[in-house]
């Protein structure tokens, strides 16, 4: 075993170095990009579509920001609490649930050897992965009455396919899109599959390099989709605040040419809200009742008062976004009133010099711009002005 392990951490080091190749390449081809120089050749004449619909749901610039309640392993193997959860997201203000279209057998296989355990430091180290897998899919059967339920309360209903079968599956059911997690982006030949369909696809980047994501996405473009939407999305449960880097956003929207959102596991709400400011057009968050009922991903989910503090926090930093624009809004028109302008604060007879004393720019604003003090000082007065006055041109001889 020693010795076949060693023979595997071999290829390894081969495999890695290659990648590595690979990867200064992109990132040598990405430079370009990254200094504003010139676009990517890869992407030919073809251009992003600037809104893609999903079920009832337009997704783009303009349209408000698609917000995703991700059910995964919080209906805890119970039908009944799986429809609760729907119901809730959908008084939370969800516009989609997201499903996992996986059994333990398509995502893994049986076995407890060390490949199959899991050390990487998350929360479910200790655990096999058929372990976690068993514990956290959802049965395929509920699929079709869980999505039922959702699309009946309004809501789109889609899911992650982790094989060829899972995706057959989710096609029979019609669902709207698919999303690609995080550890499948490398997985070309599953990306393909879905791509061929025709449906928006849906990439979460958490684990991947920039060659990956081009990768992915020039999979599904060769293939005739350009329905695309990347989602930034760091791959640790929970994840640290700092971790984050969700300047990402922007950057990835401009050197792929796509649709971007964010796939979020901290905690709370205050990355989601500042990804929209970036530009995020999807904010997906993982659901739950309730964390203290545990359950696999119950720590890093949102609960239902949570989630909707989120969504009306997105929806008010929408509004708050608005347009790029310097005309004045009508209330701000006549709050230029309060502002500053030149006014008379001595009596001043004919004749008399225009000063310091007796010209000031004060509030509010009914006199003559302040742009013109120096210009009037030292000028006489025409007339004689009583203090308060505003200033005009007129008074000036």
């Amino acid at each position: 075993m020693s010795g076949e392990r060693n023979a595997l951490r071999q290829a390894d080091v081969h495999f890695v170095s290659d990648d590595m190749r690979c990867r200064q390449g992109v990132v040598e081809k990405y430079r370009y990009i990254w200094e504003g120089i010139e676009t990517p050749d890869w992407r030919g004449e073809k251009m992003k579509q600037d809104k893609i619909k999903i079920g009832s749901h337009m997704i783009g610039e303009g349209e408000p920001t698609y917000i995703v309640a991700e059910m995964s392993a919080n209906h805890l193997q119970d039908y009944d609490r799986a429809e609760a959860i729907i119901r809730a997201a959908k008084e939370a203000g969800a516009d989609a649930v997201k499903l996992q279209t996986y059994t333990a057998d398509t995502i893994t296989m049986d076995c407890d050897n060390e490949y199959f355990r899991i050390t990487q430091g998350t929360i479910w180290d200790g655990m096999t992965c058929y372990e976690l897998f068993q514990e956290a899919h959802t049965p395929w059967e509920w699929q079709p009455k869980l999505m039922k339920l959702a699309n009946d309360l309004g809501m789109d209903c889609f899911s992650s396919p982790f094989d060829f079968t899972a995706v057959d599956f989710m096609e029979e059911m019609n669902m709207p899109a698919y999303k690609i997690a995080s550890p499948e982006i490398w997985d070309i030949p599953l990306i393909r599959k879905i791509a061929r369909l025709g449906k928006p696809v849906i990439m979460a980047t958490g684990l991947a390099y920039l060659e990956d994501i081009e990768r992915a996405v020039k999979t599904c473009r060769e293939e005739g989709n350009e329905q695309i939407i990347l989602l930034k999305c760091t791959a640790t449960y929970p994840t640290p605040y700092e971790d984050m880097n969700v300047r990402v956003i922007p950057h990835m929207a401009e050197t792929f040419d796509c649709l971007t959102g964010l796939s979020d596991h901290s905690m709370g709400s205050a990355v989601a809200v500042a990804s929209v400011a970036l530009g995020a057009r999807m904010v997906e968050k993982h659901f739950t009742l309730s964390r203290a009922d545990g359950g696999p991903d119950g720590a890093f989910s949102m609960e239902p008062a949570e989630f909707k503090q989120m969504v009306d926090e997105i929806r008010i930093v929408e509004k708050a976004l608005g347009r790029v624009t310097y005309k004045l809004t009508e209330k701000q028109e006549r709050s230029r009133e309060e502002g500053r302008s030149l006014f008379i604060t001595e009596d001043i007879k004919k004749g008399e010099t225009f000063t310091e004393k007796n010209l000031r720019s004060i509030r509010p604003a009914f006199g003559m711009a302040p742009m013109y003090y120096e210009e009037v000082l030292g000028k006489k007065a025409r007339c004689d002005i009583s203090r308060g006055t505003p200033m005009d041109w007129k008074f000036v001889e």
